[in-house]
């Protein structure tokens, strides 16, 4: 790699800066670099702070910059004519996104929000290649995470062609269940979903989600707690989602 391709620190965008965030050693394609290669790598980026709601990506826009999520969350997400907004995938502290555009050159597929104070590392196109064929271990971890990608998308689009809303809501609530853990038939979901995020997920309206939710709670599926959701029968609800999904 040509180490004279180095980035200076972007210190125009977030207002005060958090220097402590400035690493890359929570980023999951890039974990099992050395310590002194992920180093290299920071001085290869820009650093940038964004605020809760704030876009870090426009999908009409032509940049190709790689993005690795150092702390916060972002939001995936697409808007349909009437501006109703399409919610793909939350990005946590350790992921990244941009990768399709600095691979093929095309047009982002997406936009992104920070959903709440996010500190990002941005790559550049070029350089993010370069690393792809100098770190081996970086493409493949690359590959696994666009495979996972794939595999949920599948999921999602035959949840989207053969649930009905209701069931939908349950499919998702097993997912966001799953992906936090279960335990002794249990999930806590922290913090609470909110309504409008779940139904952006699932493609349906926040009321229906409230009625749906309501409807589980006395049902005695779900119970709300001071710091979360607690499903209190997953199988229950892995039934009633496989159920309506033959």
């Amino acid at each position: 790699m040509n180490h004279r391709m180095s980035m200076g620190n972007d210190t125009r965008h977030g207002g005060s800066r958090d220097h402590t965030r400035e690493n890359l050693e929570l980023i999951e394609i890039l974990k099992h670099l050395t310590p002194e290669a992920r180093r290299t790598l920071v001085s290869r980026c820009r650093w940038k702070i964004w605020e809760p709601g704030e876009q870090i990506i426009d999908r009409e826009t032509e940049s190709a910059d790689v993005y690795f999520v150092a702390h916060g969350t972002a939001r995936v997400v697409n808007y349909g004519l009437s501006g109703r907004e399409v919610s793909f995938d939350d990005i946590p502290t350790g992921g990244s996104f941009g990768e399709l555009a600095a691979i093929d050159g095309g047009k982002r597929s997406a936009n992104v929000v920070a959903v709440d104070v996010t500190t990002t590392a941005i790559m550049p196109a070029k350089i993010f290649l370069e690393v792809l064929v100098e770190y081996p271990e970086v493409l493949m971890a690359l590959l696994k995470r666009l495979a996972r990608i794939v595999r949920a998308s599948t999921g999602r689009i035959m949840d989207l062609s053969t649930l009905g809303a209701q069931n939908r809501i349950y499919a998702e609530l097993l997912r966001l269940a799953r992906q936090a853990g279960i335990k002794d038939n249990t999930g806590i979901l922290q913090p609470i979903p909110v309504h409008s995020d779940i139904a952006a997920r699932v493609s349906t309206t926040r009321e229906t989600v409230a009625r749906v939710l309501s409807d589980m709670q006395r049902r005695g599926l779900v119970h709300r707690e001071k710091n979360g959701l607690l499903i209190s029968d997953v199988q229950r609800l892995s039934a009633m989602v496989e159920e309506f999904s033959d």
